[in-house]
């Protein structure tokens, strides 16, 4: 019979943000079919075996109703709440601070990306045990234009374009040794690929599916409704 996996991976569940897009609707808590935003979230990693836990990352006001909806869904590794910083990087950190001394790989999700898969999950953190980090992505559809002061200056090549998506995971060592980099020169990354490569790390991009959207306005959700029927 084939070994059964141990879980080695600590998932930073981003929910920190502050949802001026949603007309101060907090998103994360938004009905979700028969669950909301995060508890949906919150199921895809429970169900993937590379995850020994769960660390999320949000305003203080929404760790009881999270701590609810996890006790409904049997939700057993969820094991820290903790308040986000001033920027993405900054809440990321909290996170990290209380990641287990067990866990070898660090898997980063924005919390408002519900419809993620667990083989997505599972097969983005198989690539970052090889390369050392890996992210889930996947190609541009559309033309993309470069603009300067309202006029186009350049067209990249489209087979070269990816979407970034989320998680983004990476050997433990490594994304430490980023944040260390950045907290010494003062650094602030809106992506945790950009911090990895900022100290050199390469990162696989690991092709997942146009489902794993990010619920950003009042329209997604009714998007991603649709997506889960």
């Amino acid at each position: 019979m084939p070994e059964s996996i141990q879980p080695d991976t600590s998932a930073i569940l981003v929910c920190a943000g502050n949802a001026s897009r949603m007309g101060g609707v907090n998103k994360i808590l938004m009905p979700l079919k028969e669950s909301t935003v995060i508890g949906t979230c919150m199921t895809a990693f429970q169900n993937s075996p590379d995850i020994a836990e769960m660390i999320i990352v949000t305003k203080p006001e929404n760790f009881q109703p999270i701590r609810q909806i996890a006790e409904t869904l049997h939700i057993s590794k969820l094991s820290h709440f903790t308040e986000g910083g001033c920027t993405r990087q900054e809440s990321v950190m909290q996170g990290l601070k209380l990641v287990s001394k067990n866990s070898e790989y660090i898997a980063v999700h924005d919390g408002a990306r519900p419809l993620v898969k667990p083989e997505h999950i599972a097969k983005v953190i198989r690539d970052a045990r090889v390369f050392g980090g890996a992210t889930l992505g996947v190609p541009v559809k559309d033309t993309i234009k470069t603009v300067d002061d309202g006029l186009i200056t350049d067209t990249p090549p489209r087979s070269s374009l990816w979407m970034t998506q989320t998680p983004q995971v990476f050997r433990k060592r490594l994304y430490f040794e980023a944040v260390d980099f950045a907290l010494e020169h003062q650094l602030d990354f809106t992506d945790d690929c950009q911090l990895v490569e900022a100290v050199g790390g390469k990162i696989c991009m690991t092709q997942g599916d146009y489902t794993n959207i990010k619920i950003t306005t009042p329209e997604d959700q009714k998007i991603a409704e649709v997506l889960l029927s």
